[in-house]
Formats: C-alpha cells, sequence, structure tokens
C-alpha cells in the first residue's frame, strides 16, 4: 500500500509539472498559435509515423508521433511550413498564423519505385539531428526484399542484420541485443506484449508483415515510457487499413500462403484490416506412401485484425487483435503453442498542445503436449503466462524546443508453470500441477525533449516501477550451504489478496545531442531499466517450453545500467550515412542455472537458479548507401558479454551463451531494370560458446562425463550468403492487379553451420567419445508470388 500511495504522489507531481511547464512557457512571453492535425498517405490514408513539419526560415519544425499526430506553436505571423516523408512528395503550404488551426495533411508517393534499402528517416539527415541513439527504424518494404528462409518475409531475420543484434541459433527467431539474453527484449505489437515471437521451433516469426506498418528496435536508449527488460525494445505497428479503397495483398510460397484485405468502412472516417497467413506442407501428407506420416499434422497460422474510426478531429478509437498457433500431431504424440493479443486504444486531445492515448491491453501465451487418449500413460500438459493491462500516455508540446511525455501503466500477471493431468478413463498418471503464482506490475514516467542551445538537444526521463507479488501462492525456503544443489527447508502458502513480496526503483534515462554541423554530430546516452520477469530456457534456441516466471521472495528483479556515446556522419550529401557507437552495459542480479538443471514441471526451480553479474560492453559499426541502384548497409560488431555467479564456474569468469566477439552483416540491393532487382546478405559471426565434456568417470558401472569450465569452447564460425531475384510484373495505365515473383536461395554455398554439438559415446568401444555435429540447413531454394489488387 506504501508503494501505490508513493506512485499516486509521483504522478500527482508529474500532472504538477505539466501546469508548471505550461505557465512558465506561456508568461512574459509573446502569444503564440498552434498548428496541428495529422499527416496521412493521400492513397491509403493511413498516418504516418515520423513525418516533418519543417518552418522555412526558422530551422525548426515537428515530428508526427505513433499516431500521425503533430502540433508546432509560433509567434504570429506568415511562414512557409514543408510536409515530408521519405518515399513522398513534398507539400509546401503558406499560412499566416493569427489562430489556432488545424492542418491535416495527405501526402502523395512519389511515381518514380523507390528499391531503397533503407533504415528508414524521415528527412536526409535526420540520422545527424535527431536525439535518439542505438534506435533503428526498418522499413517495411525493405523488410520484403531480404532474401528469406523457405521464401517466408520475417521481420526478426531482418533485425537480426542489424549492428549489434543476433540471432541466438542458426534458423531462430530468438535474437541477442548487445549480449542479453532473448528474455531481456521486450516485443509488443500495437503496444501488447508478446512472449514468444516465433513459429516452427523458432524457424519463423509471428509477423506477417503484409499486415505491419511500422518496426522500430531500441538497442538501448529505451524511452521512459516503456521499461521492464534490460536490452531492447521491438516496437511493431499493425496498418490501420485503406480508409479510401478495398484493396488486397497475398502471396503464394513453398511453405505458406498469406492474404490481407483492408478497405474503408466509412470513407475516411473508419477503415479495418484483416490479414491471415498458413502453412500447408501437411496437407501433402495424406499423399506420402510412408504410412507413419499419412495422419500427422504439422503447421502454423496467423490472424490479425484490426479497426479503427474517426469520430472527430479530437477523437479517435482503435481495435486490434492478434492469434496465432503452432500444432504438431502424430499417432503417439500432440503439441500446440500460441499467442493471443488484443488492443483497444483512444486517442483524444484535449487541446492543440496536449495529446493523450488511453490503452486497454489483453496479452496470453500457452503451450500444451501430451499423448493420445486410450493407453494408461495418457496424458496432458498445459502452462500459460497471461497479461491484462491498462496505461495513459500524455504529450505536451510547449514549444517546437520542448516537448513533454509522462503517464502511467497498470499490468496484473497470471503465471501459470504447469500441470500434467491423465488424459481419459483409462490413463493411471497421477495430476501434477505448480500452483498458479500473481503479480501486479505498475509505473509512472515523465520525459522532456528539449533544445538548450541551438546545437544542443537534451531527452531526459524518469520511470518509476513496482512489482507485487500479490494473492495466493506457494514458495520455498532454501538451504543454500550446497551450492551445487539448494534444498528445501521450508514452505510458505500465502494467502489472502494482498501484496507478499514488493521491488522497485527508479529508471533514469539521458540522452544529449551534439549537431557539429548539417553533416554530423556527437550522441551521447544513459538508461537503468528493471527486469521483473524472466525466462527459463533448457537451450539458446529456444522452444515452445520455454517457461516464463517472476521475480519472488527467492528472486530479485534484474537490473541494468547502459552507457553509450556515438558519432555519426554523412557523405556525399546525405547519401551515404555512417555510425560508431561504443556501449557498456552492466547488469546485476543476472540469473544463469545450475550444472544439469531441471527446469519443467518442477515446483522447487527457483532452486534451480544463480545468480551474481554480469557485464557487456563493444563498438558497433554502420555504413548505409541510401540512393541509386546499389543500396544496403554494411555493419560489423565487436563486442564482449560475461558474467561472474560465485556458484558457477568455481566463481570464476565466464562467457555468456550469447557472447559472440565479432559479428558481420552485409546487405545489398540492386536494380538491374524497372521490373527486375537481386538482393544478397552475407552473415558471419564468431561461433557461439559451449561447455564440452573433457574427462569421464565411472560411477557404480556407468560412465559419467566430466564437463570443463562453462562455456570454454566455441563452435564453428558460422557464415551464410543469401540471394534472391525479384520479377516484377508489367505496368500499364489503369492496371489493378499488380505482382512480383521472388526467387531465394537460403545459405546459397551450403555451409553447414553447427546448430548443436553432442558428443556421443562410441558402442563399439565404451571409453572412447567422439564430438557430432548437427545442422539444420543446406542450400534451400524458395519461389513465392505476391500480389496486390
Amino acid at each position: 500500500m506504501k508503494m501505490i500511495k508513493q506512485i499516486i504522489l509521483v504522478f500527482c507531481l508529474t500532472i504538477a509539472g505539466t501546469q508548471i511547464a505550461k505557465a512558465d512557457g506561456d508568461a512574459g512571453t509573446v502569444k503564440r498559435y498552434t498548428i496541428s492535425g495529422n499527416i496521412k498517405d493521400k492513397s491509403t490514408g493511413e498516418e504516418l509515423l515520423g513525418a516533418t513539419v519543417f518552418v522555412k526560415g526558422l530551422q525548426s519544425g515537428a515530428v508526427t508521433n505513433l499516431y500521425g499526430f503533430y502540433s508546432l506553436s509560433l509567434q504570429p505571423g506568415i511562414y512557409t511550413l514543408m510536409y515530408s516523408y521519405v518515399g513522398y512528395n513534398t507539400i509546401e503550404k503558406e499560412v499566416k498564423l493569427s489562430a489556432d488551426v488545424t492542418f491535416n495533411i495527405e501526402l502523395e508517393t512519389k511515381q518514380e519505385v523507390l528499391q531503397e534499402a533503407v533504415i528508414t528517416g524521415v528527412k536526409k539527415n535526420e540520422n545527424i539531428t535527431k536525439t535518439e541513439m542505438s534506435v533503428m527504424k526498418m522499413d517495411v518494404k525493405t523488410i520484403s526484399k531480404i532474401p528469406a528462409l523457405m521464401g517466408e518475409v520475417d521481420i526478426i531475420k531482418a533485425i537480426q542484420l542489424l549492428p549489434g543484434v543476433q540471432s541466438t541459433s542458426e534458423g531462430s527467431s530468438g535474437f541477442s541485443v548487445r549480449g542479453g539474453s532473448p528474455d531481456q527484449n521486450l516485443i509488443i505489437l500495437d503496444e501488447a506484449t508478446v512472449y514468444n515471437a516465433s513459429h516452427l521451433m523458432g524457424f519463423f516469426s509471428v509477423f506477417n508483415n503484409d499486415a505491419i506498418k511500422d518496426v522500430q528496435i531500441y538497442k538501448g536508449d529505451i524511452p521512459a515510457s516503456s521499461g521492464g527488460r534490460l536490452s531492447s525494445l521491438l516496437d511493431i505497428r499493425m496498418k490501420e487499413g485503406n480508409s479510401k479503397n478495398y484493396s488486397a495483398t497475398g502471396g503464394i510460397g513453398t511453405i505458406s500462403s498469406r492474404l490481407t484485405l483492408e478497405g474503408p468502412v466509412i470513407t475516411d472516417r473508419s477503415s479495418f484490416i484483416v490479414s491471415g497467413r498458413r502453412t500447408y506442407a501437411d496437407m501433402f501428407l495424406p499423399l506420402s506412401s510412408d504410412k507413419g506420416l499419412r495422419d500427422n499434422k504439422l503447421y502454423f497460422y496467423d490472424f490479425n485484425a484490426k479497426i479503427n474510426h474517426r469520430i472527430n478531429d479530437n477523437n479517435r478509437l482503435f481495435a486490434s487483435g492478434y492469434f496465432g498457433r503452432d500444432v504438431f500431431k502424430n499417432n503417439g504424440f500432440e503439441m500446440s503453442n500460441g499467442n493471443k493479443t488484443a488492443t483497444l486504444r483512444w486517442n483524444h486531445l484535449f487541446s492543440k498542445k496536449l495529446f493523450s492515448n488511453f490503452t486497454m491491453l489483453y496479452s496470453k501465451y500457452d503451450y500444451k503436449l501430451g499423448t493420445a487418449s486410450g493407453t494408461a500413460d495418457a496424458f496432458e500438459w498445459i502452462s500459460n503466462l497471461e497479461d491484462l493491462s491498462a496505461k495513459g500516455d500524455f504529450s505536451y508540446y510547449i514549444n517546437p524546443k520542448n516537448t513533454l511525455k509522462f503517464g502511467a501503466s497498470a499490468t496484473y500477471h497470471t503465471f501459470d508453470l504447469g500441470k500434467a493431468v491423465g488424459k481419459g478413463e483409462e490413463s493411471s498418471i497421477t495430476d501434477y500441477l505448480i500452483p498458479k503464482s500473481y503479480a501486479s506490475e505498475y509505473a509512472v514516467y515523465v520525459g522532456d525533449e528539449q533544445t538548450l542551445f541551438g546545437c544542443l538537444t537534451m531527452k531526459y526521463g524518469l520511470r518509476y516501477s513496482v512489482f507485487e507479488d500479490v494473492g495466493h501462492a506457494t514458495y520455498y525456503v532454501y538451504d543454500k550451504t550446497n551450492f551445487k544443489e539448494y534444498t528445501v527447508t521450508d514452505t510458505i502458502h500465502q494467502s489472502g489478496n494482498g501484496a507478499y513480496k514488493t521491488y522497485g526503483g527508479l529508471e533514469p534515462r539521458l540522452g544529449l545531442t551534439l549537431t557539429l554541423n548539417e553533416v554530423s554530430s556527437v550522441k551521447a546516452s544513459y538508461s537503468r531499466t528493471r527486469q521483473y520477469i524472466h525466462l527459463a530456457q533448457n537451450s539458446t534456441s529456444g522452444t515452445p517450453l520455454d517457461l516464463w516466471y517472476p521475480s519472488s521472495p527467492n528472486v530479485k528483479p534484474q537490473l541494468a545500467d547502459q552507457y553509450a556515446i556515438g558519432y555519426f556522419r554523412n557523405f556525399k550529401d546525405n547519401m551515404f550515412e555512417t555510425s560508431a557507437e561504443v556501449y557498456y552495459k552492466n547488469m546485476e542480479h543476472s540469473i544463469d542455472f545450475r550444472d544439469h538443471a531441471d527446469l519443467l514441471l518442477n515446483r522447487a526451480m527457483e532452486g534451480e537458479l544463480r545468480v551474481g553479474n554480469s557485464w557487456s560492453y563493444g563498438v558497433e559499426f554502420l555504413v548505409k548507401k541510401n540512393e541509386g541502384k546499389l543500396n544496403g548497409w554494411v555493419s560489423y560488431t565487436l563486442s564482449k558479454s560475461e558474467r561472474k555467479i560465485k556458484e558457477i564456474n568455481e566463481g570464476k569468469i565466464y562467457p555468456s551463451s550469447y557472447d559472440k566477439p565479432h559479428n558481420i552483416n552485409i546487405v545489398l540491393n540492386y536494380e538491374l531494370s524497372k521490373r527486375v532487382y537481386v538482393s544478397a546478405n552475407w552473415i558471419y559471426a564468431t561461433g557461439a560458446p559451449f561447455t564440452p565434456p573433457i574427462a569421464r568417470a565411472n560411477i557404480g558401472g556407468k560412465i559419467v562425463p566430466i564437463y570443463a569450465e562453462r562455456n570454454s569452447k566455441r563452435m564453428p564460425d558460422y557464415h551464410r550468403l543469401d540471394l534472391s531475384l525479384t520479377l516484377k510484373g508489367k505496368e500499364k495505365p489503369n492496371k489493378k492487379w499488380h505482382s512480383d515473383l521472388n526467387f531465394s536461395l537460403y545459405n546459397a554455398y551450403g555451409r553447414k553451420n553447427a546448430w548443436a554439438i553432442n558428443f556421443v559415446q562410441n558402442e563399439d568401444n565404451p571409453n572412447e567419445t567422439y564430438a557430432e555435429k548437427i545442422y539444420l540447413f543446406s542450400v534451400i531454394p524458395s519461389v513465392t508470388y505476391n500480389f496486390h489488387f
């Protein structure tokens, strides 16, 4: 209760600070009037995120927020405004400002086809002037050009090609940011958390590119409005639907097909989009000559839906949802897992300067596996994690040089770590369950972006978060004398609805941008983040059986402090963008698991955890070419990620499982003609660390391996070349049907990259053990037919 009172106090101070800022901004100065509105795509009515409004002669302006809204306060006078966005024609508008005005602007796409492999920007030198660093925004058109595994365009696979971001294993949708673990990445779809973003054991992500509007990853400079993870925020926004005309987009590929429909409900007032995707390899299994395969099922599906309605210029409603599932089934075994998210948002303008967004969120991840009914050992195992959240976010546009943001959020978590029950009347399996646990998470924040001088801009914020374990629960007290294996000394049964353990604290954020000239700048940032829920994994590749569990009396929240500084420089009239960023991240209460940890259906799983400190540091280089027939980017990351936990590796420092010192990504697009273009990407990374056996012991007649120091050896270095060729259909006046044919070649030179290394005992000579490399893919060709009408 004390923590809740503190939250209310901080929030009241935030509101009071807003009123003070407003008074200070208006008192003793010349009267200002506000120009505000939305910037949209003229052909679809979709809001453009990050479009710019530039005031000629003043060298100032505004940028649209995540909902396409902008606000700009100026003294009375005559101004020329320039509205622009990458890939669209710029509009100039002259205005005589003598009162508050609303201008809703629609921009037209440029006539020429842009074949740009860009990590987009809103103006040519926006990468120089923006206050953010360690932040990258990817255009969905760029993502669609990148060669893909089995032709499946994949947002997360594209993210893995950016500096500081690495795949956790071959073909996996899991990713590590600056040496962090996958659970340290907050992935949100229309603000709802996606806890498992992968299909088919991680080979594909859950995001259908046809339904996505905007993708942005924050690798360290996470806004004060977001928290709960140490490494990154991946913010994905769905399209809102075409409010002008009905249209369809889709594709037929090697492994799956997809279809997206969108259009107006009320022209220029409301629109919808629905998008579906399904694999169909299982449809051909009944034709197999192998009788054992005919009844098998292996597929995944996605469904995205969104509807929005503009009530008036001051109010707008959005409702969106995602539903996806993986299914595997054969004669004796079945497994499925999936995500559900739902978002309900209300945008409201309290005034031309004060924008608000109120959101209700629902998120659920679940999995189940079991055996067929009718036998004595038939069972079903179920686990899930469910969230219900509410939040309010506000933006107050004080003046062109000062924007204040503040808000609050609350989330109720339900953790069901698992239960196994007998299936069918014939089953003799005794029910086994882990008691559910519940937690509440609260946060308030305030942040400001302010131009101090003409060349120095500061972004600063403060977040205060609280996490409470609440309700009925069962937890254990451990004797930690034997660090190899904790023993349970007491069982605590918590009753009632109140909090029985509370954590919390401040999370400051700071960013500075020193603009040296029009083509170069220096930036620095600092952020503190806290993570209250964690992931138990049996492997770095990730599986549907990974378990999320909360901080508790035995598990403290993880804490990270990250520092970064970078130099940004453009060349050839901003055709080339270059950057170099150095970072250092220090983490406390880092979690790892003891040797031979038992994580599944273990009531005392917290006894398997070992806690210590970790850190990562490195330098990231990026060169991009944004224009011309040949375009793309090259990145190189030199990094180190280490841990020190007293009860692991004899207390000595060891590399984390995500320590890959060298990582190179080359992404290139080349336009052969207006109808033909080719793309290629080449990836190189140092092999992932692992722990090999170095000796054996004979215990009770059984040979038991003795392992080396934790993560003391490395797999072979990883490298791969992917290629694609796209042939576009002929363009004719008034043509409604547009299509292209894409040929992709994954792992073009057939590199057999290690997915895992097993150590196998020789059957002929039990005293001999040999290493066995497991690889997943050789050369994989694919063909995809895409269409739009």
